[in-house]
């Protein structure tokens, strides 16, 4: 079983855009994150931990400027807490094994795909794309990925 967690080389790997939004609880500009309009088929893992969190079926366009998901790849792979932070209060999403902080969840999201919006940072993500999930160990999760995206 893959074991997925923070490693003193993974951190060190991390630019420092994707330090300040997982270990420090920023957040990017809105409009600025790599993925906010990939639609290329494939999974979106944890840029700390490679931990499986958001599939590529699961993104829609919420036109507020981060990538967002209607839900995790499954239910475990995120903690939700939350967040009382700039004056409001707010769920916020951390990747269950490396504790990132990936963004919040908010209750706006699709009504046909269970209600909720998950507002995650492109600099807390790597892309995987449906054609390297195999060679990169993500093979489990290939049937929950359709080839158009």
């Amino acid at each position: 079983m893959v074991s997925y967690r923070k490693t003193d080389d993974a951190l060190k790997a991390l630019t420092p855009e994707q330090y300040r939004v997982t270990q420090q609880n920023g957040t990017e500009y809105p409009g600025t994150g790599a993925y906010l309009h990939t639609k290329e088929p494939g999974l979106y893992v944890d840029v700390v931990s490679g931990e499986p969190l958001f599939l590529s079926g699961d993104k829609f366009d919420s036109g507020c400027g981060w990538p967002s998901f209607v839900r995790p790849v499954i239910p475990v792979a995120v903690q939700e807490l939350t967040d009382t932070s700039h004056g409001m209060v707010r769920v916020e999403v951390r990747s269950a094994h490396a504790d990132s902080h990936l963004g919040h969840v908010f209750d706006d999201g699709p009504p046909d795909r269970g209600g909720l919006r998950y507002c995650i940072n492109s600099a807390a993500l790597r892309f995987v794309p449906r054609h390297r999930m195999a060679e990169e160990g993500y093979g489990a999760y290939l049937d929950a990925v359709e080839e158009n995206g």
